[in-house]
């Protein structure tokens, strides 16, 4: 633990700064005498300052493999687990903290004689938005930082957007980085996302803003990573081998040997992460590679003539050198591809500009142009690009027990590039295309036509048959998505039957024309056979669902919501019409319908696409319709909104069933411990035992946290309801029984208007019951969405008693007065009221409302609801 100073740690009591170390090291630096490079790791939400292990224990291994000559000191921060992602109130603290934290780190390494004025940080969720958030504060230098590396972060948006901190934190942020790209050049930042394995924030929502006049920020899949090409989970993302060792490899290439600190160039920042993250070329980095190299040894020097070839080699002793004359190529061919299984380090392919000579003892190294992948090194040549080549020579060392193979073929682009169009998204599964690669050659690039959008899903079955049985190295197929490092890669034996699925994580921007392809690394006599089909017809609808659901999932509680409402105010204007309040899911169905909210929304969403309409929209100072801001962002169309609609209204269906059927299962064992003999009303909705109430969850609210008093409220409503219920049925067996044990009392007339006069008791507390159900089902969706900041209070309870920022004070100051005369109301009320009818038509357009401004900005459906509660409890006085 790093003793931060006094005025440090009092304002910033929960957090704490580490320094990491195992065995020797661990003691060596017990002194903070420290000499090496240093990096903050920064844990993310809910995340431990120990994750920072997975980084600190390769790069002291590395180190010591190095004999020290360079090594690095990891820090680690200690935010207390905070749930940031629900609760934004605390993001601008803990950026204040790293701040603090930067400096004291560059304090201990004042006097040495390679003292670094800068840090790098890595940032796991979360805690890499943080590290972005650095630039915005007022009195930060970014000087202070050279290099972010950030894994799994949301920068684009929030996932769960529960309060006005949070969006507001992620606009300032995205704001600055556009606005001072000019002023961020010097920063270079690497972006990974764990791809489809991550559930929690998916891709798409990790690609930095585009930029063009930012060109020192790198956006990756770990799909796509060399070395890794696996997706990884939201938490093994941070200890994921294969990809904490190419990032410790590229932090050791971005060491300067004069500073012995990571590079100020941003051109080799970015170069060297291009080199481990992007395209790989099976060599160590070099800066500035020699553009000649001398081709020496005792090696056997062999011509070879034929456009195809391939090489086995194993346990060979003498060493070789093929070359391939390209003067009889030029004209027939345009391309040429090598591929070699000796996945080692060393150059291996060169390029010779001897005309004559079969010899060449000096030439340019080829290998740079190579590509690794899993089970093969390959690289594709455009003979165009090098006229001043005579020969290409491919150098085979001697070999010790390994076996490998080369391949090298000359071809026509033309006739190994096919074009496989992609089945439609609303075809269901009906149309598939399939092609037969006919010819014998070892690269295919099929090209997916109109594969651009994210909702497309579709599975590629590729089934390989072969001339001949014998072994075989594996087949590669890549799918390669051009205008983002997204590709994913499947090794197969040959012959085989693989499955493929086809899934983007960000849609085809607008002003790029790339095509994705799916590039076939091939055996040399074997064909392939590739198709296509739509997941309709494999998985039914439910593969379009789980894309809808991947990427609009956290606005499924709007529509859940907006259903609610709909069925409430339907509840309402029953009411008014027939006297009577018809049950919670026989108005679901009757009111909530998609096409009494969804074609408004629509309209509105087209008009936006018109700049006149744009400038009159923000003329009246109107937020921008959130799925306007989606389909800006190539994530929206209008099915999606209806498929979220029938699922919201399929949640609140068998919600709205679960809860009824909760209630009345909790109000029978209530109603058989206690008895009530008779349904008591209470005429006056404001008393003083009610006002205390009030005031005493008012000040709850107020002195420590506004969701906890919205949930005592909510614990206070539920009772009340059970309550209620166990009433009713007493009252209801009581008014069966009650005239015959009296019958000698009472004449035919009083009998008569008795009998009357229960059963409109009886009528109007089920009516009011059924009321209150519905309200305390709308209740219940905003307690969940301001549930996350209480547990953020609730954890925190030993720092502070007040929750400060708050982001639902006063809207639970306003529910507690609304709530506690609600709970005291009944339907007798509201039909004669002058409001009923205004109350029973403003929920369908706070639905409308709600849908439009609320699917981004989650923390705004309370107020839709809280607003035509209002309206209800005006009306019990008007």
């Amino acid at each position: 633990k790093i003793k931060l100073p006094k005025k440090t740690a009092r304002r910033y009591p929960a957090y704490e700064l580490y320094l990491y170390g195992e065995g020797n090291y661990a003691e060596e630096n017990k002194n903070l005498l420290l000499t090496g490079i240093p990096v903050l790791f920064l844990p993310g939400n809910a995340g431990s300052y120990k994750q920072v292990r997975s980084l600190g224990s390769i790069a002291l291994r590395k180190a010591e493999d190095a004999d020290w000559k360079y090594h690095f000191n990891f820090f680690s921060v200690n935010f207390n687990e905070e749930l940031v992602a629900l609760y934004g109130g605390s993001l601008q603290r803990q950026t204040k903290f790293v701040h603090e934290c930067i400096k004291v780190i560059l304090k201990l390494y004042r006097d040495r004689e390679f003292a670094p004025t800068s840090v790098a940080i890595v940032g796991h969720s979360m805690g890499g938005l943080v590290a972005r958030a650095l630039l915005t504060l007022k009195n930060f230098k970014p000087e202070l930082i050279n290099l972010l590396i950030t894994q799994a972060t949301p920068h684009v948006a929030p996932v769960m957007p529960l309060d006005k901190y949070l969006t507001d934190f992620y606009t300032a942020i995205n704001n600055h980085w556009i606005l001072k790209a000019q002023d961020l050049r010097n920063l270079t930042t690497l972006s990974v996302a764990g791809g489809f394995r991550d559930y929690q924030v998916r891709s798409g929502l990790a690609f930095l803003p585009r930029l063009s006049q930012h060109d020192s920020a790198l956006s990756v899949v770990s799909s796509a990573v060399p070395r890794a090409w696996a997706s990884t989970d939201h938490l093994s993302i941070v200890w994921c081998k294969e990809l904490i060792l190419a990032t410790i490899r590229a932090l050791f290439d971005l060491i300067d040997e004069n500073t012995r600190q990571i590079t100020e160039d941003p051109k080799k920042r970015m170069s060297v992460l291009k080199h481990h993250f992007v395209r790989h070329p099976a060599k160590i980095f070099e800066e500035n590679p020699e553009a000649f190299t001398e081709l020496t040894g005792a090696f056997l020097w062999i011509t070879v003539r034929a456009s195809k070839w391939t090489y086995s080699v194993y346990n060979d002793s003498d060493g070789k050198y093929f070359t391939f004359p390209l003067a009889s190529h030029r004209k027939s061919y345009s391309h040429v591809y090598c591929g070699n299984s000796m996945l080692d380090t060393s150059s291996w392919i060169y390029g010779c500009m001897n005309s004559s000579s079969s010899m060449c003892l000096e030439a340019t190294d080829l290998s740079w142009r190579a590509e690794l992948l899993p089970t093969t090194k390959v690289v594709i040549l455009k003979l165009q690009d090098y006229p001043s080549l005579s020969h290409i020579v491919i150098q085979v060392p001697p070999t010790a027990g390994n076996k490998y193979t080369l391949d090298c073929e000359f071809f026509k682009e033309d006739s190994r590039m096919v074009e496989l169009p992609v089945t439609h998204l609303l075809s269901f599964g009906f149309s598939s295309s399939r092609i037969l690669l006919n010819s014998t050659g070892l690269l295919y690039n099929v090209q997916l036509q109109h594969f651009n959008q994210i909702y497309q899903a579709f599975k590629i079955y590729i089934e390989s048959h072969c001339q001949s049985v014998k072994e075989r190295k594996p087949s590669v197929y890549r799918l390669h998505i051009p205008w983002s490092h997204e590709d994913s890669i499947t090794v197969a034996k040959v012959p085989s039957f693989t499955e493929i699925s086809a899934k983007l994580h960000i849609g085809q921007p607008q002003n790029d024309g790339g095509v994705p392809e799916l590039n076939i690394y091939a055996s040399s006599d074997c064909q392939y056979e590739v198709s296509n089909t739509n997941l309709f017809y494999s998985y039914c609808p439910y593969i379009l669902v789980f894309q809808i659901v991947r990427f609009h999932a956290g606005a499924l509680p709007v529509y859940v919501v907006s259903n609610i409402l709909l069925t409430y105010g339907g509840q309402l204007s029953t009411l008014m019409s027939t006297g009577q309040c018809s049950t919670f899911s026989l108005e679901l169905v009757r009111t909530a319908k998609p096409y009494k909210v969804e074609p408004l929304i629509s309209i509105v969403v087209f008009l936006h696409g018109f700049s006149w309409f744009r400038e009159l929209w923000e003329s009246l100072s109107l937020p921008e319709v959130d799925a306007a801001v989606l389909r800006s962002q190539d994530a929206w169309f209008p099915l999606v909104s209806l498929i979220l609609f029938l699922f919201g209204t399929g949640i609140a269906y068998w919600s709205g069933v679960f809860f009824s059927a909760s209630l009345r299962l909790f109000s029978s064992l209530w109603l058989t411990l206690i008895r009530p003999t008779v349904l008591q009303k209470d005429n006056k909705l404001i008393t003083p035992r009610r006002l205390c109430r009030v005031l005493s969850l008012a000040l709850i609210s107020w002195t420590t946290c506004g969701a906890f008093a919205v949930f005592i409220l909510y614990l206070q409503y539920l009772f009340k309801v059970l309550k209620g219920s166990d009433c009713s049925k007493e009252t209801s067996q009581n008014s069966s029984i009650h005239p015959v044990k009296n019958q000698s009392l009472m004449d035919s007339t009083s009998k008569a208007s008795q009998s009357l006069s229960n059963s409109t008791t009886i009528a109007e507390a089920v009516n009011s019951l059924k009321m209150h159900v519905t309200i305390l089902n709308l209740f219940t969706w905003i307690v969940l969405l301001n549930l996350p900041s209480s547990i953020y209070w609730l954890k925190n309870l030993r720092y502070s008693v007040r929750l400060d920022p708050d982001p639902c004070r006063s809207t639970a100051i306003i529910l507690v007065c609304i709530i506690e005369i609600l709970m005291n109301s009944d339907t007798s009320e509201l039909k004669s009221s002058n409001l009923l009818k205004i109350a029973a038509k403003v929920p369908l357009p706070l639905s409308v409302a709600m849908l439009a401004f609320g699917r981004m900005h989650l923390y705004k459906v309370p107020h839709f609801v809280t607003f035509s509660l209002l309206l209800h409890v005006l009306c019990c006085f008007m």
